[in-house]
């Protein structure tokens, strides 16, 4: 994916501020043939309206955690030293201007656009982006982001050439590079001054939910304009983003005027909010809700573009147990059992929650690696599916052989194999499949306390770290990665951020550290067929170690209101890089 300091103050004093500065002669020009609408006919005006089932977290883009924050609203896809390019998966500069890579791989030398501004007015320079790397690489700050910058123990580093060069030297090659090179640069006149007077702590404390919208500064295309818990977020275009962002026909972007995030009870009520015209983006994640569009868009009350089935989704859900149990010893010890967690895995019945939560339109997953990515998953992968009866096999061989008085598994000393199992509230398709799995165990004699909670709580519980963290088990989703190596660097290795069985800070498990060395030998491997190789000798490793319970994930839908143009050509669409870019979206 954490209050105010004194440093804060800095940020409201320098607002509006903007010295003489060098003018933008190089823009970055947006590929025509990213967008289905030619220039000259996009429209500029208007706000797309979009939602969210939660409440937002924070504004601090060093201690975010969560996928769709603020800070990712304002700066993903809109920020970054380069970009990737959906036509070709190539990286190409972006707020570079130019780049040179070393014969080795590991020094890469970058010219940045001159002219570049914040939300502020003030330059944008490689101050800007030197201290936001050295912030993230505050272990203190807990940023998420770091853990993709250090290499089998050793940090990637980042230096100032010059005004608009710096060099980033990776200790050894890294064919996710690019990828970890689109972290946004913040401004280094607020966070580079907190950070030089007060160190993490500072950091940690700058940008609280209770700082004025208007004090945030952001070298994205968005700016938060207003924030009502509870009720809705707001965001207005970054009037100087569009001197550096043009479309292929000389005009400024982005052509929107802002967005706007209703917060919404849960994924039903975000479904009527669309279904009702009052959002732009359908959220879909089953058959009844595709059935329910596209009897809108039948009986003519609701007018949108409709696509389902577009392709495999990149996420998926799973159940993951908690190693890091020293208060309960004998669930620590139960949950650090991999013949436990196997048993665990034969009781998720995947194709009735495909089936029954789905509506049949999704696939049973049993990897860390998303189904857009199956390219990277051998064929012959060995797995832990449904079987109830192996399931009791596999405990009993645990020492859980019999039943008590209320027909729950026990060993000998009368323990029974219980836990808490908890979601995020508001969530239905993930309270159904928490559901469907309590319902299966408990046919064997094992006891599933289901139970849901506010999403931010879950999200800390999950994150905490120490020996004692505050949960059983819980069943989540993740998203993002990329097409090059699709393993999370903050996930996989046993020091990540989200290595979210057991976050001690070190491997506990033979195969558990062969795993996180398999991940650094893949990021080496600049041969594609040997480093599927590799992803293929990885999973089959964590499926006997089965640290994270698989479950499902939907297929790739998509949605919209007819109001809404500029989506990419329909031949570049999929869940990885969606099926439009923000910046090129109009309303009609």
């Amino acid at each position: 994916m954490r209050a105010i300091s004194v440093a804060a103050l800095s940020a409201t004093l320098l607002l509006g501020v903007a010295s003489a500065q060098t003018k933008v002669t190089k823009p970055f020009v947006w590929p025509a043939a990213w967008s289905d609408t030619p220039a000259k006919s996009a429209k500029k005006g208007g706000v797309l309206r979009q939602s969210a089932i939660s409440d937002f977290k924070t504004y601090n883009p060093f201690t975010t955690a969560e996928a769709g924050s603020i800070p990712s609203i304002e700066e993903v896809g809109t920020t970054g030293l380069v970009t990737q390019d959906p036509r070709t998966d190539d990286f190409i500069p972006y707020m570079a201007e130019s780049y040179k890579a070393s014969a080795d791989g590991k020094v890469y030398t970058f010219t940045l656009r001159k002219g570049m501004k914040f939300s502020d007015g003030q330059e944008i320079t490689a101050d800007d982006f030197v201290t936001t790397f050295n912030i993230t690489m505050d272990e203190k700050v807990g940023s998420q982001a770091r853990d993709g910058f250090i290499i089998n123990g050793k940090p990637v580093t980042m230096k100032k050439l010059g005004t608009y060069e710096l060099q980033v030297t990776f200790p050894s090659k890294d064919v996710t590079a690019f990828a970890k090179l689109t972290l946004a640069p913040e401004p280094d006149h607020i966070w580079g001054k907190a950070y030089r007077s007060g160190g993490a702590e500072a950091v940690k404390k700058l940008y609280s939910l209770n700082t004025p919208a208007k004090e945030l500064v952001t070298a994205g295309a968005w700016v938060l304009s207003g924030y009502r818990v509870g009720e809705r977020a707001s965001f207005v275009k970054n009037k100087y983003w569009g001197e550096w962002n043009k479309d292929s026909a000389g005009n400024a972007l982005p052509y929107l005027d802002g967005q706007s995030f209703t917060i919404v009870k849960d994924t039903n009520a975000d479904l009527a909010a669309f279904l009702a015209g009052q959002t732009d983006i359908a959220p879909i994640s089953k058959a009844d809700d595709l059935a329910q569009i596209k009897s809108a868009i039948d009986k003519g009350s609701l007018k949108a573009n409709f696509y389902p089935n577009v392709g495999p989704n990149s996420t998926s859900s799973w159940i993951v147990f908690n190693w890091n149990k020293s208060d309960d010893p004998a669930k620590q010890a139960l949950f650090r059992n991999e013949k436990f967690r196997q048993a665990m895995s034969q009781l998720a019945n995947r194709a009735a929650m495909v089936k029954l939560v789905l509506g049949g339109l999704g696939s049973e997953v049993y990897t860390s690696v998303y189904p857009v990515f199956n390219s990277f998953i051998p064929k012959d992968l060995k797995t832990f599916k449904y079987d109830p009866a192996a399931a009791v096999k596999t405990l009993a061989g645990l020492g859980y052989t019999k039943k008590d008085s209320s027909g729950y598994l026990v060993n000998a000393k009368g323990d029974r194999v219980e836990f808490d199992l908890v979601t995020n509230a508001g969530n239905k398709e993930r309270e159904q499949m928490m559901q469907i799995f309590a319902d299966e165990a408990k046919k064997v004699g094992v006891k599933v306390n289901a139970k849901s909670i506010d999403f931010n709580n879950l999200v800390n519980a999950l994150t905490a770290s120490g020996d004692k963290r505050p949960f059983d088990a819980i069943l989540l989703g993740l998203s993002g990665g990329d097409n090059i190596w699709p393993f999370g660097s903050n996930v996989v290795p046993c020091d990540g951020g989200l290595h979210f069985w057991n976050m001690s800070g070190k491997c506990l498990d033979t195969d558990e550290k062969k795993i996180s060395d398999l991940y650094f030998q893949g990021l080496q491997e600049s041969s594609t067929a040997k480093r599927r190789a590799i992803a293929a000798d990885l999973l089959r490793t964590e499926s006997t170690l089965q640290p994270v319970v698989y479950l499902i994930a939907t297929n790739y839908h998509v949605a919209f209101n007819s109001r809404v143009g500029g989506a990419m050509p329909r031949n570049l669409w999929s869940s990885y890089y969606g099926s439009r870019l923000l910046p090129l979206t109009y309303i009609k």
